[in-house]
């Protein structure tokens, strides 16, 4: 999902309309405030923002800290848009993680690849963070029986080397495989590479 912060409709409109051409869907927002009200605290799987610098209120810069507080930045990834930007802010905001910052008049076609890249980008982070709060619920053991499996060791060689029995090191191949969301050791590994 595309979000639109402009407080320009004919702004919105327009990038509405680019983004469709794309097959992106898009949802606007004519304030930023309006913007971190309807997104909450939410997943922001696959999404990107397109964010004006210069709004009444709340201008996109402080809209863009509010994500970086919430955490949401890397996996929401912003692109700048502004009339009335300076190289000072653009390089401040590229630093602290903005992924990309256009000024106004932009090339469409180029600005819709640089937000095809950062949803493509957004999904990844996703995927990534996603894996990190599976592994986050395996227990010690089981990460350490990870560990050994991603060595390519045999399961008398884990259990030798753990001290454990057999049948336990296939419990917790197990249990690893179920909180992994895997069937197999070499998914797992892909998964972890």
């Amino acid at each position: 999902m595309l979000h639109i912060v402009d407080d320009e409709a004919v702004v919105r409109d327009a990038l509405s309309w680019l983004a469709t051409s794309r097959a992106i869907a898009a949802r606007a927002y004519e304030s930023g405030a309006q913007f971190l009200q309807q997104i909450g605290d939410f997943d922001a799987a696959g999404d990107c923002v397109l964010l004006d610098v210069r709004m009444p209120d709340m201008n996109g810069v402080a809209v863009f800290d509010q994500l970086l507080t919430r955490g949401l930045a890397q996996r929401m990834p912003v692109i700048f848009l502004t009339g009335h930007g300076d190289v000072p802010m653009a390089v401040d905001t590229l630093k602290r993680g903005a992924f990309d910052f256009f000024e106004k008049p932009f090339n469409d076609n180029q600005l819709m690849d640089r937000v095809q890249e950062a949803l493509t980008n957004s999904r990844r982070a996703s995927d990534t963070a996603a894996v990190h709060a599976r592994l986050a619920t395996l227990s010690t053991r089981e990460r350490e029986v990870l560990d050994l499996i991603l060595a390519g060791k045999m399961n008398k060689v884990v259990a030798d080397q753990l001290g454990i029995s057999m049948r336990t090191v296939e419990v917790h191949r197990a249990h690893i495989f179920d909180k992994m969301q895997v069937k197999t050791a070499v998914e797992l590994a892909g998964l972890l590479k």
